[in-house]
């Protein structure tokens, strides 16, 4: 269930603006096979404050499928979105034996409101609901890391002018069909091009608090300090960070929103 409030003290939620995180969860069909993909204890706290059981949770890049299977532990429904068929095919069949949610995740592009408004309509007729309790999206950060070929991958772009524009279409559509005084989160990072920091995380932030009529709930800084591609290779990143004049990346953001239209 959501939270109660009247027994607040037994509640096992992080309210905290810092979280730091051991190590990333290995419980049920959680597997580290993709890059970037989620810490599943991000989307666990996320749905079991902000939702009920049975309620239905959207998510706009589903990625190797984290949401998904702690949506499946919570008993909540599901509707994602990916434009890489392979890791598509590889989640839907990890999740071959679930009977206790709806779910579906769909190859289509999100950030293209003309092939996205109906795809998203026809889920949410699929699975009986006329909006989503609760959105949460964890976009490429540029092209730090390259997903797909496709030219129409976030990763593929370079320029965060073109990247903003993209992420706020998005949005566009999507918190159509999210329920009024309901939230959703956005987890982004920042990059390092061009021998400076982009602060991507906050950019993104700002676009969606001057499109949107949202209330800001909560800037949350996550700790990646156990980031695979830096695991066993500290002093090569050291060395990087002193010899090239700049800080190594141990977080990242999440930002939750209220929606207030």
């Amino acid at each position: 269930m959501r939270v109660d409030k009247t027994n607040w003290k037994e509640i096992d939620l992080n309210v905290d603006s810092l979280w730091v995180i051991d190590e990333r969860g290995k419980e049920g069909k959680h597997e580290n096979i993709y890059h970037g993909n989620f810490i599943p204890q991000i989307p666990n706290q996320l749905i079991r404050r902000y939702t009920d059981e049975g309620e239905l949770v959207l998510e706009l890049f589903s990625g190797s499928g984290t949401t998904l299977y702690e949506c499946e532990t919570l008993g909540r429904d599901y509707i994602g979105f990916d434009i890489n068929q392979n890791i598509i095919d590889h989640v839907k069949a990890k999740m071959s034996d679930c009977s206790n949610i709806y779910y579906n995740i769909d190859n289509c592009d999100v950030c293209d409101p003309i092939a996205f408004e109906p795809c998203l309509k026809n889920n949410l007729e699929l699975a009986k609901k006329e909006k989503a309790d609760f959105l949460i999206a964890h976009p490429p950060y540029l092209d730090i890391v390259k997903f797909t070929n496709d030219a129409r991958d976030l990763s593929r772009i370079s320029d965060i002018n073109a990247f903003l524009e993209k992420i706020v279409s998005a949005f566009t559509v999507a918190l159509k069909y999210l329920r009024m005084n309901s939230y959703f989160a956005i987890v982004v990072g920042d990059v390092y091009k061009n021998s400076e920091v982009i602060p991507l995380a906050f950019k993104t932030m700002d676009a969606i608090k001057q499109k949107f009529n949202v209330k800001m709930k909560g800037i949350v800084i996550k700790n990646i300090a156990g980031n695979r591609g830096k695991l066993g290779s500290s002093d090569i990143w050291r060395y990087r960070a002193i010899t090239n004049d700049y800080f190594l990346f141990k977080h990242e953001y999440i930002f939750v929103f209220k929606k207030c239209f």
